[in-house]
């Protein structure tokens, strides 16, 4: 019978294709999942406790699929730049299948309704009915009410989410221009008296950034860092690599691994494209085979490169071009963008101070002054991203005074980038 047991498995193995066990996917992929750090544990734990819970890491590090393992029945909402966070709770509200209407009465004041737009959450507009009172709420129809304060009130908001049993998650944070940051921090606060636990997702630098933007929150959230060892990496190919049955050579881990810039996602993209080059589709039967040809590799790293130039040669082209030139303009963006691009991966991930870019900076263009330094600083996040308001690759934090990268995976194509940068070009014709 164990032995038995133990051929069904091995069988279920033979059936996975490459692209089920590694790769970008916005599913788990259960063959190479790691348990970073019993983080698993530590989440269910806390979401069985009365407290927020904020997940910060850097971009591709695993924190969609840590909430999806975790927290799988939630209303999500992701941020974008120039979301308010009154649009957050209008989205979160429609995840439920409730929809705000907001009118002028004949007096000029604002009237809210909230609808169900759909069977299913007629009885989560019940519940809030009941849990707020008539007094509280004026009934129109079984299927919408109007309440006194609008979507801004949060006692309104907070039974909703109640009502309908799921837990909030408020995805890429980072996003909220800093003023809503801190005006949801202290909502925050409001919803935790209501009994309302949110999930806060996002990429940051500094510790608790939640308790700096609101004190209050002390004791009330928790907040896990997302961020992988080598060792734990390396776990993840070697879970991976034994449901496929093969066997990474020892140079290519570290190859996949130094690579990956502590970034799970960009592991699993790199190992994917080199099971694709070493023509590897599917689980292999009998003795594991070893993929160890490094010449594959190099060929698997350039076209990841190449793949991204679009990306990171746009990104560079709006920041070094700064938001308009003037004549005798000191070309600032592009001077702040290659002092950030020159220096070293350590110094991008703890953080590059402006003093060091000012210095720097001022050594090729003597004109540039700090306090406008400080100012397109300030600008950078906005230069960078597109229609849909996401593409952050790096980030100004205006507490520390510094530059940090957002998306590490910048590291990988500057390594192996085959093309030039466009700020040099950029300055040249600035001077002329």
């Amino acid at each position: 019978r164990k032995w038995s047991g133990w051929c069904e498995q091995k069988a279920d193995r033979m059936t996975y294709h490459t692209h089920e066990v590694f790769g970008i996917s916005t599913s788990i992929l259960q063959p190479s999942y790691v348990d970073r750090g019993n983080l698993d544990a530590d989440i269910q734990k806390l979401l069985g406790r009365n407290t927020h819970i904020a997940l910060r890491g850097e971009s591709k590090c695993g924190k969609s699929w840590l909430r999806q393992k975790n927290v799988p029945n939630a209303i999500v909402v992701q941020c974008r730049l120039n979301k308010k966070v009154k649009d957050i709770f209008v989205e979160a509200l429609a995840n439920l299948g409730l929809s705000v209407h907001t009118e002028k009465t004949s007096s000029g004041s604002l009237k809210t309704s909230i609808s169900a737009s759909s069977e299913a959450s007629v009885p989560i507009l019940a519940k809030i009915k009941t849990a707020l009172g008539l007094d509280y709420t004026s009934t129109v129809t079984d299927k919408s009410i109007y309440i006194t304060n609008g979507v801004d009130d949060l006692r309104f908001f907070a039974e909703a989410i109640n009502a309908s049993g799921k837990r909030l998650v408020i995805e890429d944070f980072h996003y909220l221009h800093p003023i809503e940051r801190r005006t949801f921090a202290t909502d925050l606060k409001a919803l935790w008296d209501y009994q309302t636990y949110v999930v806060i997702i996002g990429i940051w630098a500094e510790n608790n950034l939640l308790l700096h933007l609101n004190p209050d929150l002390a004791a009330r959230v928790e907040e896990k860092s997302i961020y992988w060892s080598n060792s734990e990496l390396n776990a993840v190919l070697t879970k991976g690599s034994e449901s496929m049955n093969i066997a990474f050579g020892k140079e290519i881990c570290k190859s996949l691994i130094t690579d990956s810039f502590g970034t799970v996602g960009i592991l699993q993209k790199l190992t994917l494209s080199l099971l694709d080059a070493v023509n590897i589709e599917r689980a292999i039967p009998g003795s594991p085979k070893i993929v160890d040809d490094q010449n594959a590799y190099l060929d698997v790293a350039l076209a990841y490169a190449d793949q991204l130039n679009a990306l990171y040669q746009t990104f560079a082209a709006r920041v070094a071009k700064g938001i308009r030139q003037r004549k005798r303009a000191t070309g600032i963006y592009a001077h702040m963008l290659k002092v950030v691009m020159d220096s070293t991966d350590k110094e991008l991930t703890d953080g590059l101070h402006t003093d060091t870019i000012f210095s720097q900076a001022k050594l090729r263009e003597s004109r540039i002054q700090k306090a406008n330094l400080r100012t397109i600083l300030a600008k950078i996040d906005e230069l960078q991203i597109d229609e849909e308001g996401r593409g952050l690759v790096i980030s100004y934090d205006e507490n520390k005074d510094d530059v940090s990268i957002v998306d590490k995976q910048l590291f990988l194509y500057r390594k192996y980038a085959t093309v030039g940068w466009p700020w040099e070009k950029i300055i040249e014709d600035v001077a002329a």
